[in-house]
């Protein structure tokens, strides 16, 4: 292995505004990508719902009131 100046030391420290913008790059796409997969989930569950034979509710029942 050759030895130069990019092995030897550390590589520069990011300044704070660029970690920022990077983290919340970050959280941006984990974000989209939770809201992706709800999505998917969401139409595939409508989609078996739609699918289902209706089912009639139940009639309600009257109360008797005494008083």
């Amino acid at each position: 292995m050759t030895k130069t100046k990019d092995n030897l030391f550390k590589p520069e420290k990011l300044s704070a505004q660029t970690k920022s913008e990077q983290t919340t790059s970050i959280a941006k796409d984990i974000l989209a990508d939770e809201a992706s997969a709800r999505q998917k989930k969401t139409d595939r569950l409508r989609a078996l719902r739609l699918a289902q034979e209706p089912v009639p509710a139940p009639k309600a029942k009257k109360k008797d009131r005494k008083g």
